[in-house]
């Protein structure tokens, strides 16, 4: 499996993107999660690591994978990765020395939501 990235334009985000969050009232339940979602993904190499992970067809990916397109070292990586687990975005798996790590559809699902 490798994973690509391509270059993409830089943009400024506008109001639109966040139209989802503005749609209706946010229960307090909903805002905590919500925040702590995205305090997590507020670092770009995080979001980055999960946009990659989307990106592969079974959408998980081994953590030695991420180094050379991230540009990261691998105790970054790991680090970061763990983050995310711990903050119930990844799911992970050990197979034998390698820990493959996948999104946790239920929690982007709700990403998505909050962002449409």
């Amino acid at each position: 499996m490798s994973v690509n990235m391509e270059s993409r334009e830089s943009t400024k985000p506008t109001i639109a993107y966040f139209s989802g969050l503005l749609s209706h009232q946010l229960k307090a339940d909903e805002v905590i999660v919500l925040a702590k979602m995205f305090r997590i993904l507020g670092e770009p190499a995080r979001l980055q690591m999960l946009s990659l992970i989307a990106a592969q067809a079974n959408q998980e990916v081994c953590a030695c994978e991420l180094v050379d397109p991230l540009g990261l070292s691998q105790p970054t990586i790991s680090h970061h990765l763990k983050v995310m687990y711990e903050a119930g975005l990844l799911e992970k798996e050990r197979r034998g020395t390698w820990i493959y790590y996948r999104i946790v559809p239920e929690q982007l699902e709700a990403l998505r939501k909050a962002l449409s």
